[in-house]
């Protein structure tokens, strides 16, 4: 009889489905239905995999996503190393504002990782270094070190869970997945039915055992278009923010020009950082216009 077994779709190769099971790794075919359903499978996806008699397997359903995120896509991110770059390019609060907030939008973690800071002065990497103390503070975790980063990631992804890195390009993303995975660029794993036809020749989107989860090779979030945030929204997004929004004197208030407004009164102290004041009014000013600004395309 054939045997139905659940699995995470952890590569697409030419129209096949490797996907890790509890009996090691399937490579399949999706059935047929998903094309008149116009669904597809992505890397991330939980899946059913019927394997039969002669040892074939077939995709057979895709379980509920909690998200998908990026392009290529990945399904069921639970975290992401963002990856920000000290220099070339240059280190960007602004860019690093919209990242935390597309991914707050989403409802997916952040752990940020400064890279080339080696390549930093004394003087520039102390200004980068108190810039990304306050995101500390707010609450994200910030790993400077690569080396304690990699010891410590593993540790970190739980059963099943899935991380997938992001950033700006050059700023050092596959560098730091092959410190990691040191076997990432050439593993391919064993595959356990007939339908092996030969090398991995084309670059996708793969997830990598790490920890007791799956570390995605490819970020796919090159682009972070802000536009379709309900601008009502965009606060809640701002983690100090929505903390401190229940001492405003209005429920739903902007922090703009309101009266007795606890974020603002903040801002004043200077228990909130300037630059993430100005960021949140320029992110603003984008959606309600409804457009990427130029220098960010």
């Amino acid at each position: 009889m054939p045997e139905l077994v659940e699995g995470v779709v952890v590569s697409l190769i030419a129209g096949y489905y490797d996907v890790e099971t509890p009996a090691g790794l399937v490579r399949t075919r999706a059935k047929g239905a998903f094309r008149k359903t116009k669904e597809k499978p992505q890397v991330g996806d939980r899946v059913k995999v019927k394997l039969d008699e002669q040892g074939l397997a077939y995709l057979v359903s895709i379980l509920p996503r909690k998200n998908r995120i990026g392009r290529p896509a990945v399904a069921n991110v639970s975290h992401v190393l963002l990856v920000i770059s000290a220099v070339e390019p240059d280190f960007s609060v602004q860019l690093l504002d919209r990242f935390l907030t597309f991914f707050s939008w989403q409802g997916v973690q952040v752990t940020i990782y400064l890279s080339k800071s080696d390549l930093l002065g004394e003087e520039k990497l102390k200004e980068v270094k108190d810039q990304l103390a306050y995101y500390q503070q707010i609450g994200y975790p910030v790993y400077l070190d690569r080396a304690k980063l990699a010891e410590e990631l593993p540790g970190k992804i739980g059963p099943e869970a899935i991380w997938t890195l992001a950033g700006q390009s050059g700023a050092g993303k596959s560098t730091l997945l092959n410190f990691i995975k040191e076997d990432a660029q050439q593993e391919t794993g064993a595959i356990s039915t007939s339908l092996n036809r030969g090398k991995h020749t084309t670059r996708k989107v793969t997830l990598f055992k790490l920890g007791e989860g799956f570390l995605a090779d490819t970020p796919g979030f090159s682009s972070i278009d802000l536009t379709p945030i309900k601008l009502t929204d965009l606060a809640s997004y701002f983690r100090e923010f929505k903390a401190l929004s229940s001492g405003c004197k209005f429920r739903g208030c902007q922090h703009l020009h309101e009266p007795k407004c606890a974020v603002k009164d903040a801002l004043e102290k200077g228990e909130i950082a300037q630059f993430r004041y100005d960021d949140y009014l320029a992110m603003r000013t984008e959606i309600e216009e409804g457009r990427i600004p130029e220098y960010l395309k």
